[in-house]
């Protein structure tokens, strides 16, 4: 692996780059910090898609384009005069410091779940006024759903154990099913899905992840379905569930 000061040298090189690219290149020169915020999601998915298929090459070559847009992010900031990458690494390092008083202070923690909980206690002496004020707006709702019950936590807002937890899944399902307006039905469902993520967490289980790996396999045996009627001559939209249900058994078998 490279050394320390063959580390320094990429980036350093990586700031070079930027430069040449923000003064040189028309369609780099036009960026602004808006029209990069929708890449940057898109990079942010990419790099998700290689870690969930722990492709370590793939995260490699994304890492790489999530890094390029923190570095561009920071040479706007710069030419506003308003911070540059140095400031935007200073003040990461200057948190970090400081939500670690374990290892740079004399506290002393137990295990992790006491690292946490400091973690919470020291967001909010740093200004914050709700401990899920740094939950953003535009997270996904079930990635959303999980951050909100894991900063809970850290104050102890939590159920005592993963079968409490699961009481409340039952309890939700049963009101989704007595309920009858279709609007408080609703968000009835919203009560059953969020019960059922926090009942995974706290068992130490990844809902996103979950869900996302059913979605990838549904796909594949969906498609290996879509390859068995074309082999076939059949058309899976002129057949009956009865018959897809064949194939999707067999789809099943490929797996």
């Amino acid at each position: 692996m490279n050394t320390k000061q063959e580390k320094l040298e990429a980036f350093g090189r990586l700031l070079d780059i930027m430069d040449d690219l923000r003064e040189q290149c028309p369609w780099d020169r036009k960026q602004t910090l808006q029209s990069l915020r929708h890449l940057t999601l898109e990079e942010t998915y990419e790099l998700s898609d290689a870690i969930l298929q722990e492709d370590l090459q793939e995260i490699k070559k994304e890492l790489g384009d999530v890094l390029l847009h923190l570095v561009f992010y920071a040479k706007i900031g710069s030419e506003k005069e308003s911070f540059d990458i140095a400031d935007v690494i200073n003040s990461l390092n200057e948190k970090l410091i400081f939500r670690h008083p374990h290892i740079y202070g004399d506290t002393e923690v137990k295990d992790e779940e006491e690292v946490k909980q400091n973690w919470e206690k020291l967001k909010l002496k740093e200004g914050n006024k709700s401990i899920l004020g740094g939950v953003p707006k535009s997270l996904p709702s079930l990635v959303k759903a999980y951050r909100i019950q894991d900063k809970v936590k850290g104050i102890g807002f939590e159920f005592h154990d993963a079968e409490d937890a699961w009481k409340k899944v039952d309890e939700e399902i049963r009101e989704f099913h007595e309920e009858t307006d279709p609007d408080k039905k609703e968000l009835e469902l919203g009560d059953v899905f969020f019960s059922l993520i926090n009942y995974a967490r706290i068992s130490g289980l990844n809902p996103d992840s979950a869900l996302e790996r059913t979605n990838l396999k549904f796909i594949t045996r969906f498609q290996k379905m879509e390859k068995l009627a074309l082999e076939t001559n059949m058309n899976l939209a002129e057949m009956s569930l009865e018959e897809m249900d064949v194939l999707w058994e067999k789809a099943k078998l490929m797996s």
